[in-house]
């Protein structure tokens, strides 16, 4: 089974990187961005309420996550989508897309949110290092993601092994 859902999260992540020419980046950016959950574990887990993503900045990244993953279950939880125009907006999530576009506020973002187990993914080169758990950067052509394990830690929260080997580790 273990195999199985290695493969299964190496099929499409991969797939999201083979399609990015064939579907609009917003969708993959979602598609991603949701997959990923599959494979962290936060600290409330078992508790059930809402499992909260929040989107900085991209309204077509929010709509299609709220279109395809709003309400539905993951365990006892029920995802929500929240939007926010800026840091300020922020409030508990358990993981911060953060737009190209708004990548100037990471700082702001970032130390709000620090510790908190908010999984922080963003878009722009150098944010990987900077302190973004998951940083989505194009090589080759191909969209990868970045790892940030020290950034992970600090949030409390747990990646698994197959997401980490997909990964480029920083």
């Amino acid at each position: 089974m273990r195999k199985l859902s290695t493969l299964a999260v190496a099929l499409l992540l991969i797939t999201g990187s083979l399609r990015a020419q064939e579907r609009p980046m917003h969708e993959v950016y979602s598609m991603m961005v949701f997959n990923f959950t599959r494979y962290v574990q936060w600290p409330d887990q078992a508790t059930g309420g809402e499992f909260v993503i929040g989107v900085i900045g991209s309204n077509d990244v929010y709509k299609t996550l709220t279109e395809w993953y709003g309400g539905k279950p993951r365990g006892s939880k029920t995802y929500v989508i929240k939007k926010f125009n800026s840091a300020a907006e922020v409030g508990d999530c358990h993981v911060l897309y953060i737009d190209k576009s708004k990548s100037g506020e990471f700082d702001a973002v970032n130390s709000k949110v620090k510790g908190k187990g908010t999984l922080v993914i963003t878009d722009k080169n150098g944010l990987g290092e900077k302190g973004s758990g998951i940083n989505f950067k194009t090589v080759d052509s191909k969209l990868k993601f970045e790892l940030n394990q020290k950034a992970i830690e600090a949030s409390n929260l747990k990646v698994s092994g197959s997401l980490s080997s997909m990964a480029i580790l920083i």
